[in-house]
């Protein structure tokens, strides 16, 4: 069930009313990544405002996730002697159907979920849609046995403003997706749920279809142990040479595209979470029943048409399965909507969102999911979740205006606000005094960690500049260099402390930046908004932001989103080891077998407490900072050598190149950290493309990038693919996508009418025959399935067109990576929460390439 935007703060408040010094603490499984990170301190900060104890879990995988629920969540059931409890995944699960893989929605239970409420918050897309229209608890008889317990508020999965919390399940938090989006997947949904079970076989099916479903192997349940790499050769060697490649699929479970609900216990990937719902709980149910069929009308055929409604409703779900990973709100912007309804909003709340929203664009996470930006961030309709982003960030600027008014007692600038340096153009470096910690607009360049870098190594390392100046050459240096030149500043000045140039060059670097971008084909290096230096309610968009610490620091939210990604993706230790040390993990853990992964895992938990303090700590975000820079220097030296050496391979659908040798291979074993270098290489490429062919190739949307990172100590490669950007944000296109959609719907349109003209025609001829034969009901039983065939293929159509253009750009590989373990032999985990990331066995990743070439990996 899903909790609708405008009641985001009900199941809150009934929690702080409820709460008392005995009851359980709220558990928060929270996702290693930067945006879950800020929205978990978010959250934590109301809870301790409120004095509800809680428990923070961090999760790196799915296998992580599993154990959680079998050690923690599943005893918390009021079935296994607990006392049940509110649950809260933030960035964990929203995928996957979370009743089976926790381990709290269970045939065996009498009462399922057992008093257990998880909140699932998360910005990955789809939904699981067993957890969105699912997770309802158990309806219990009454004491008397005479009827049965009122039903929660619950309408067709969404949650009314008078439900009663308490009883446990699954509630999603909807940021306005479900409710305006998914209408149709709700309908097929619930139909599917409504359903009565009917047996599939070759006579109904006319030869036509596929097998019934007890002639399919079972597929795997989301709640079953993942298997590590010695269970799984285990396995295989216990199994005959036939059987293997059938175990082989079976042991991986985390299959992003569910299966569609049915009413037997059999569940697929979507989970029924509980009984046929009441007619009033699936009003929208168009399911016919014996007693609704038309008068005359055989059991065969109305065994047709239900089967027919119901692969027309699996058919909707699949489609929507299949459309391709996708990101919506990040999850500290709903937190921050969650503070802002319980009217609890202030500066270090705001800062955390500002970081959190700001992290999703350094790690390529839009609407197309994870892919190379390679249009202007400010067109309305592409970057960062196109004109949802936008409209995102104006909020949150806005947000700074109101809990940062300017104090004109300020020393310095009591004459006039337009003093201030960032409104002149220069980029704060400094507090405005001891005990400033305001949020200011700021305009911010494309460079990287400019306050704490030389202009030089600023520009240097900027993926942005990277791509578009081709730093990886020597031609390209000579250009930025050439770039310098032009604006009036030396080498020798650029490549000293940032804080320390001259004042002057600060103050006139953005002019001269805006003067001679456009030379380079830099269109948007810095923003333009408000050139004048006059803030008289201007959006300002493009500013970035930054916050002060008094005089002992001043960082901007990309600054922050950086340093907290380099903790979490190579460990605050690393910066001890940085002047030549070894990457070695250390002999303790050569000892020990790693294969699962799960001496890792615990590795990146003990970062995610590093990263949890450095948000709140700002010595201990600054001590990170060189850890950051190590991080983009490897990331420029590791692209640059696949690029010089012509490593990058040109397959069927993709490109692709393997990091297996070099001084940085150990740092690109964490996903994440892959995924930064992954988006450095293709954004060179698409700058690549743009230059030879005058446009990006794949029809306008780039081409996608495989790469793999040789992770030595477990004997596997970790593999990210990604977008290649451009190409239409969801529910917006490009223009030649919105041409071709109009064109298609202007003929399909002919051709609907033409059809209803030839339909009226048959129709009043077949009417005539059935005067003449009449009582054969067979006539009239294939007048109506055929006129009802008509409709659903006219139905279908349009849905198949709409889903085209909502899909269209979208990272398919996680669908990818799914195929290709179903068909071959590869050995492959597919543990992380971000499904275009993949683990195969060194031995087995050049079938895996190969079979991963023949598929369909952008939309």
């Amino acid at each position: 069930m899903y909790l609708p935007r405008s009641l985001i703060s009900n199941l809150y408040l009934h929690l702080q009313r409820t709460n008392h010094p005995l009851s359980p603490p709220v558990l928060i499984l929270v996702a290693l990544e930067p945006d879950a990170l800020c929205g978990c301190r978010i959250l934590t900060q109301l809870l301790k405002r409120d004095y509800i104890p809680h428990k923070i879990q961090p999760i790196a995988g799915y296998s992580d996730l599993e154990k959680a629920g079998r050690n923690v969540i599943h005893p918390m059931m009021e079935s296994q002697g607990g006392s049940g409890g509110v649950v809260v995944c933030l960035g964990v699960g929203g995928l996957v159907d979370l009743g089976g893989l926790l381990g709290i929605d269970t045939d065996e239970d009498e009462i399922r979920y057992g008093g257990v409420e998880v909140w699932v918050i998360d910005a990955r897309r789809p939904w699981n849609l067993g957890n969105v229209y699912g997770g309802h608890p158990q309806i219990q008889p009454t004491a008397d046995g005479t009827g049965a317990a009122k039903p929660p508020r619950v309408e067709g999965g969404q949650i009314q403003r008078d439900y009663k919390p308490g009883k446990g399940g699954i509630i999603v938090f909807d940021d306005g997706d479900i409710e305006t989006d998914l209408e149709k997947e709700r309908d097929a949904y619930l139909a599917l749920v409504d359903m009565p079970e009917v047996e599939e076989n070759d006579e109904d099916s006319d030869g036509s279809e596929t097998e019934g479903e007890d002639d399919r192997p079972a597929e795997p349940h989301p709640g079953q142990k993942r298997k590590s790499w010695s269970d799984r050769d285990d396995e295989d060697g216990s199994e005959d040479e036939d059987d293997r490649p059938r175990q082989r699929r079976r042991s991986n479970s985390s299959s992003p595209i569910p299966d569609s609900p049915t009413r037997p216990k059999q569940r697929g990937l979507i989970s029924l979470n509980g009984p046929p719902k009441s007619s009033s709980a699936v009003s929208r149910s168009v399911s016919p029943s014996p007693s609704e069929a038309p008068k005359g009308s055989s059991a065969r055929t109305l065994r047709r048409r239900l089967l027919k409604l119901r692969r027309k409703n699996e058919l909707i779900l699949q489609e929507y399965y299949s459309l391709g990973a996708s990101y919506s709100e990040p999850i500290s912007s709903m937190m921050y909507s969650l503070a802002s309804a319980l009217g609890r909003t202030d500066n270090d709340l705001l800062w955390m969102t500002i970081v959190g929203v700001t992290s999703m664009e350094l790690y390529g996470r839009s609407s197309i999911g994870v892919a190379v930006s390679s249009r202007k961030s400010t067109s309305s309709s592409a970057g960062w979740l196109g004109n949802r982003g936008s409209r995102t960030r104006q909020l949150l600027r806005d947000e700074v205006r109101r809990h940062n008014p300017p104090e004109l007692a300020d020393s310095g600038y009591n004459s006039n606000r337009n003093m201030f340096p960032e409104n002149c153009g220069i980029i704060p470096t400094t507090a405005r005094s001891p005990t400033d910690t305001s949020i200011r607009l700021s305009p911010e360049p494309k460079f990287l960690l400019i306050r704490h870098w030389s202009l030089y190594d600023s520009m240097l390392h900027s993926p942005y500049l990277s791509a578009r100046l081709h730093i990886w050459s020597d031609s390209g240096r000579k250009r930025l260099h050439k770039l310098l030149a032009k604006m009036g500043v030396s080498l020798v000045q650029c490549k000293q402390s940032y804080t320390h140039m001259d004042m002057e060059l600060k103050r006139g670097l953005r002019t001269k930046l805006l003067k001679y971008s456009e030379m380079y084909g830099l269109d948007d290096l810095v923003p333009s908004a408000d050139t004048d230096g006059k803030d008289r309610g201007g959006t300002k968009e493009g500013w970035g932001f930054v916050r002060s610490w008094g005089w002992r620091a001043t960082l901007s939210a990309q600054d922050v989103g950086v340093v907290v990604g380099a903790i979490l993706e190579v460990g605050r230790q690393a910066a001890n080891t940085i002047q030549g040390a070894s990457w070695d993990r250390g002999p303790e853990n050569k000892e020990l077998s790693d294969e699962d992964g799960t001496l890792e895992g615990e590795e990146w938990v003990g970062r995610f407490w590093d990263a949890y303090d450095a948000l709140e700590k700002i010595e201990e975000l600054k001590a990170a900072l060189p850890t950051a820079q190590h991080l983009h220097r490897a990331i420029l030296r590791t692209g640059t050598s696949l690029i010089e050496k012509r490593q990058i391979r040109h397959l069927r659908a993709f490109r692709m190149c393997i990091v297996k040798d070099g001084p940085d291979v150990a740092l690109f074993t964490h996903p994440a950290a892959l995924t930064k270098l992954a988006l450095w290489v293709g954004g060179a490429i698409a700058e690549q493309e743009k230059e030879s062919k005058g446009k990006l190739g794949h029809g306008g949307r780039g081409t996608p990038l495989v790469v793999a990172g040789l992770n030595e100590n477990r004997g596997v490669y970790v593999i990210i693919g990604t977008g290649g950007g451009g190409g239409g944000t969801m529910g917006f296109g490009d223009k030649t996508a919105a041409k071709e959609k109009k064109e298609k719907q202007e003929v399909k349109a002919k051709a609907r009418e033409l059809k209803r003209q030839n339909k009226e025609k048959i129709r009043l001829e077949k009417k005539e025959a059935r005067r003449k034969l009449a009582g054969d009901d067979e006539d009239e039983d294939d007048e109506t399935e055929s006129e009802g065939s008509d409709s659903s293929s006219d139905e279908d159509d349009e849905y198949d067109e709409a889903s085209q253009v909502n899909g269209f750009g979208r990272n398919k590989f996680g669908n990818a990576f799914q195929e290709v373990v179903e068909e071959t032999n590869a050995r492959v985990r597919i543990d992380s929460f971000e499904h275009c990331v993949v683990e195969v066995k060194k031995e087995d990743l050049s079938g895996f390439l190969e079979s991963l070439s023949m598929k369909a990996v952008v939309g």
